[in-house]
């Protein structure tokens, strides 16, 4: 098969997004006609019927809708390999799209995106939040920050700060029973975190040896983070949550870390990248802030 013209994809992607030739055309500023005819020329390039028309609606084929996902990835890697040669410095520049679980995202990435913006104002920025797994390609995402334990993926990924999971409680619930190890702890009432796998089973190391896996007593089960902390600090019972979610809660007394000398698993916070060779410079830029104001906290925190 002979190469394809890139503009024939970007003919038909438009197409698509349109669901109309009319359309399509308008918005790239030529004839009906050629977006007609250069469709029709990628459709036996390929020899395969990719859209079907109807007298209100085009709509793409099984095979448009696959080449479509493909379109759509190709031309922004191309959009961006463009905007980042084309800048006489660097400077971001371009829409940056970037998903996020809730309550890292509202808690702390939120902030830094703020200020991001602040600094390059010709990159805006688009941040969705969501506890579910986001398709990085068929979103469209720039970046992803996944905050735990990886899987195995073919996404690629960058280490960009840690996290403690602490044991808390308002302070009325600790009051009323003695807690003194994990042993005690299933005998008060717990608020689940439905988002996580295991809500319910946690294990605790002291002195890097002695190890207590726990089954707590659900009282609630919520299933995203903020909602958790916020049943917390009503007082429902105790909960595990991210130490960036609790840190100020605990100093200013709203919130009591539970069995401080015990520990449970630490996670990580990653930066993760639909696979591709060109990483804009948008991203870059993003996360090598992101990593400073991680470094930032880890030294408060350290002094």
């Amino acid at each position: 098969m002979e190469s394809i013209n890139l503009n024939r994809l970007a003919y038909f992607a438009a197409v698509v997004d349109a669901a109309s030739f009319t359309q399509a055309a308008d918005r790239l500023g030529i004839t009906k006609t050629v977006v007609s005819q250069q469709v029709a020329r990628l459709e036996q390039e390929l020899k395969t019927s990719l859209l079907v028309r109807t007298t209100r609606r085009v709509e793409p084929t099984e095979a448009g809708r696959l080449l479509h996902a493909r379109c759509v990835m190709i031309l922004r890697e191309a959009e961006n390999a463009f905007a980042e040669l084309a800048q006489t410095n660097t400077e971001p520049v371009g829409l940056l799209r970037i998903a996020a679980p809730n309550d890292y995202g509202s808690y702390t990435l939120a902030p830094i995106t703020a200020a991001f913006s602040k600094k390059f104002p010709n990159c805006p920025v688009d941040l969705v939040l969501a506890d579910s797994r986001i398709d990085l390609v068929a979103s469209q995402i720039d970046l992803a920050i996944r905050v735990g334990w990886l899987d195995d993926s073919s996404l690629q990924a960058r280490r960009i700060g840690n996290f403690r999971q602490l044991l808390v409680a308002a302070p009325g619930i600790v009051k009323k029973r003695a807690v003194t190890q994990p042993g005690n702890l299933p005998s008060l009432p717990f608020v689940a975190n439905g988002a996580l796998r295991e809500p319910l089973q946690w294990q605790f190391t002291k002195n890097d040896f002695d190890r207590q896996t726990v089954r707590m007593t659900q009282a609630l089960r919520i299933n995203t983070t903020p909602a958790v902390l916020a049943a917390t600090l009503a007082g429902a019972g105790l909960s595990v949550l991210p130490d960036f979610l609790v840190t100020n809660e605990i100093k200013n007394g709203r919130l009591v870390h539970i069995l401080p000398a015990w520990t449970l698993p630490a996670g990580g916070i990653h930066a993760v990248y639909p696979a591709a060779r060109f990483r804009p410079r948008k991203v870059t830029a993003f996360v090598e802030m992101l990593i400073e104001e991680h470094k930032r906290k880890d030294g408060m925190r350290s002094r």
